[in-house]
């Protein structure tokens, strides 16, 4: 068995979380398979491929916490219709369809064109919006913010 790593508290006020990821660590290498999640924690499992913005099939706990947030986030965009990075992707997006497209992108959006493979989540040669705020929340999350 790995050794035991520390895991930060994955939310304010999520020690109970925590200790619940702990325990759906069955290998304890710090991270959650599907099979894992699926498990010990159906609920979070049912958002597992939103989760793993990476893609290698393993949430960590760092991703947790910036699902987390930008399901907050998400939360407040329902209150308030449209933030700005909603506007901004709806301008980029000229077709209209949700889907960013890497020569959408380089034209509205250069900067996140810059990053497009690594924003690409699932690797379908499209960027929706959610990708793109997970992976917003994950740079954050990196970032300590």
């Amino acid at each position: 068995m790995a050794a035991f790593l520390p895991l930060p508290v994955i939310a304010a006020g999520g020690e109970r979380l925590t200790q619940r990821f702990r325990s759906a660590d069955a290998d304890g290498n710090g991270m959650l398979s599907r099979a894992e999640a699926q498990r010990a924690l159906p609920r979070l499992a049912r958002h597992f491929d939103a989760i793993d913005v990476d893609g290698d099939g393993q949430i960590s706990p760092e991703e947790v916490r910036a699902f987390r947030r930008s399901d907050r986030a998400s939360a407040r965009t329902r209150a308030n219709p449209k933030s700005k990075l909603e506007a901004y992707f709806e301008r980029a997006d000229s077709d209209g369809n949700g889907v960013l497209t890497l020569a959408e992108a380089e034209r509205g959006l250069p900067r996140i064109a810059a990053k497009f493979a690594r924003i690409d989540r699932n690797r379908d040669g499209g960027v929706t919006l959610e990708e793109l705020r997970a992976w917003l929340a994950l740079r954050k999350s990196a970032r300590g913010g």
